[in-house]
């Protein structure tokens, strides 16, 4: 053991804390930096994707993932007897929910529909007003939506009776729904099917992560200056 090491009391044991702490920073760092890049990529992809031309679900219905966000079209029924209401939807800081009805195309494809944000009732126990959807065969145009994005499990929506046509406990993944995607309703071939409030585009910015990668860093350097200066102090000490 060196004379300088011996002069300073547990100096292995604070520079092993200080190699403990800068090691966690820079991994900290190191994180919030590929965070960063992903929420770069994915926002490249969604913008990219949202500009592609319109096409037809039969087109793309076999490889979503690779066409998600992308605007497609296609035709079928609604259920309006199968409808969900996704809670602790705002907008404009008004609390509501997302609206999902089963849609079934001419080919007998069953998916979830998004169709669009509804203000919530009074209390729990009011049904919301809800917007009128067309029973009738009809032409859809929307964005096409992994159901990764949807809840899991069951969850509450508002009581049901035999006049709503609302579940209560449904899970938005369920067997009602065929298909690995959904739909975020943007227009169709009746007027009524254009919601007043559709589904947002999440966020397009690159979020906080590159500053919280430097701010790590940063820290990392706190942590060596701290042990010089601790260092410093001590030996400064002995020679008085």
């Amino acid at each position: 053991m060196s004379k300088s090491a011996r002069s300073e009391p547990y100096f292995f044991l604070k520079t092993l804390v200080a190699l403990i702490l800068l090691v966690g920073c820079l991994w900290a760092s190191q994180w919030q930096f590929n965070r960063g890049l992903d929420r770069q990529e994915r926002n490249s992809r969604i913008e990219s994707h949202v500009a592609m031309p319109v096409k037809p679900l039969e087109s793309v219905r076999l490889n979503p993932a690779s066409h998600e966000w992308q605007t497609i079209i296609t035709e079928g029924v609604f259920d309006t007897k199968n409808q969900i209401l996704l809670r602790n939807r705002y907008f404009e800081g008004v609390y509501g929910f997302e609206l999902l009805t089963l849609f079934t195309t001419t080919k007998g494809e069953s998916f979830w529909v998004d169709c669009g944000w509804v203000k919530a009732g009074k209390n729990a126990l009011t049904r919301p007003e809800l917007p009128s959807i067309p029973t009738g065969q009809v032409k859809i145009t929307g964005r096409l939506r992994l159901d990764s994005s949807l809840p899991r499990g069951s969850f509450f929506a508002i009581p049901t009776n035999s006049s709503t046509g609302l579940i209560s406990k449904a899970n938005a993944q369920g067997a009602n729904s065929t298909e690995d995607f959904y739909l975020d309703l943007l227009s169709g071939s009746e007027s009524a099917l254009t919601p007043v409030v559709p589904a947002a585009l999440p966020e397009l910015s690159d979020g906080p992560h590159m500053a919280y990668a430097l701010q790590w860093v940063f820290f990392g350097g706190l942590v060596v200056y701290g042990r010089f200066l601790i260092r410093r102090d001590v030996l400064s000490s002995k020679e008085l």
